[in-house]
């Protein structure tokens, strides 16, 4: 059973409008007039602990992005893409650090391009070279806070209730702490569910959760 609710989980592609805030309200707007807006700062650079929601915001910036965990030389980093945006910054190696600071030191001479990155820790704290680390913390920066339990509760109660789904406070707590904990699988793991139960005709009970989460995949 759990893979058919797999199988409904919708395609949501990050996007700044489903980002939920919670105590990073300041740095999505933030973010949001720096996207809307050229020939300012061109880096801002985010950070925070994981499940804070940077690399949903790097995905939503519509930028050219790299993760540095992958691509620790950053292969593909050239100033013939405008706009990049590079997560896990401080897993990049020698030669991806290079062309990092090269990158940035071309888009602030000749002003035809941005950097957003995101990083673990502020830029001063990061274990990269102290020119690419002045670099980085030169541009805006921002921290982004993980959500609590109570906020992610709270989101998820809204959604429901504009889905008119009835689901229990407790039925929704099984969820945060028996699902995948970041925000955007829990929505939609939510609207799974609520399509679900409509197709199936059975409410969303707590034995229902339980039933479909538990289970394991079907082979």
């Amino acid at each position: 059973m759990r893979q058919l609710l797999l199988d409904l989980l919708p395609e949501t592609p990050p996007s700044l409008e489903n980002f939920v805030p919670g105590g990073n309200r300041e740095a999505l707007s933030a973010l949001a007039m720096w996207l809307a807006r050229r020939g300012g700062e061109p880096c801002l650079l985010l950070w925070g602990g994981a499940g804070s929601g940077k690399t949903h915001l790097l995905r939503a910036s519509g930028f050219s992005c790299r993760d540095a965990r992958d691509d620790p030389d950053l292969t593909s980093l050239s100033e013939a893409a405008r706009d990049w945006a590079v997560d896990n910054v401080e897993a990049l190696g020698a030669t991806g650090q290079g062309r990092l600071f090269h990158f940035i030191n071309g888009i602030r001479e000749k002003g035809n391009g941005r950097l957003l990155c995101a990083a673990q820790s502020a830029p001063f704290h990061l274990a990269l070279r102290e020119d690419v680390r002045t670099r980085l913390g030169q541009g805006l920066i921002y921290r982004l806070l993980p959500l609590s339990d109570a906020e992610k509760l709270a989101a998820l109660a809204a959604q429901a209730k504009n889905r008119a789904m009835s689901c229990s406070r407790e039925g929704l707590a099984y969820l945060l702490h028996h699902a995948s904990r970041d925000m955007r699988t829990l929505s939609s793991l939510m609207t799974a569910l609520d399509r679900y139960s409509l197709e199936h005709k059975r409410p969303i009970t707590l034995p229902l959760l339980r039933e479909v989460l538990a289970a394991p995949p079907e082979s």
